[in-house]
């Protein structure tokens, strides 16, 4: 079994930045399965298509390129939005799965963060994390971010949509937003990236140490 960590969490509580701080940690790859929805919500808008077209989203989501997920494009609002309304329909998911659960497949192992990992891409993850913050704590880190890709964005504007993207994320009949069972919980509301990393890695390293402990055959 390889070693896989699962970081789900609600859009901009950290798990993101945690899942990459973990992969660097532990010598991992990463995967932001977010990106994969953003560059097909991005292939919709590209293609002069509606993200809440299901044929438009299909189609996008069919012939991603992952080496574009540096695309500055990706970090918007508006990729963000369309993302989350691409991500309901289920053959959008289930042509962006195949790609996920190859690459939990790379030695010597993989992090992953998004929404659903531990519950339908990687329920056998070695260990799993999920990450939270209060609404208005993420809304400011949503602002800050975009600001920092030069943009003007309006706060109470992004903690209108962050609320709305909760309610669609958990309420999604197709893999909705939730812990998984055996997931450990982290609220990164009051920490700051240092202390959120080492308490996700406190939550982590045990399960990571009670495999390699296994034996092996």
């Amino acid at each position: 079994m390889n070693t896989v960590i699962a970081v789900d969490g609600t859009a901009a509580s950290g798990k993101g930045t945690l899942a990459k701080k973990l992969a660097a940690h532990f010598g991992f790859y990463h995967l932001d399965s977010g990106s994969l929805y953003r560059l097909a919500a991005l292939g919709v808008i590209d293609a002069g298509g509606d993200p809440n077209n299901e044929a438009d989203a299909v189609k996008a989501a069919r012939v991603i390129d992952p080496s574009k997920t540096d695309d500055v494009r990706l970090r918007s609002a508006e990729i963000g939005k369309a993302a989350s309304l691409v991500s309901v329909f289920p053959p959008v998911r289930a042509a962006l799965l195949d790609y996920q659960r190859a690459f939990a497949g790379r030695k010597p192992g993989a992090v992953i963060d998004g929404r659903d990992i531990g519950t339908v891409v990687c329920p056998d993850a070695t260990a799993k994390l999920f990450v939270d913050a209060t609404p208005e704590v993420r809304a400011h880190r949503r602002w800050l971010e975009l600001k920092s890709y030069g943009q003007a964005p309006d706060e109470a504007q992004i903690f209108k949509e962050i609320c709305e993207r909760d309610e669609r994320d958990t309420n999604r009949a197709i893999s909705p937003q939730k812990p998984a069972a055996d997931a450990a919980l982290l609220d990164t509301s009051q920490l700051g990236i240092d202390a959120a990393f080492a308490a996700a890695l406190a939550l982590v390293q045990p399960k990571i140490e009670a495999l390699r402990a296994r034996p092996r055959g």
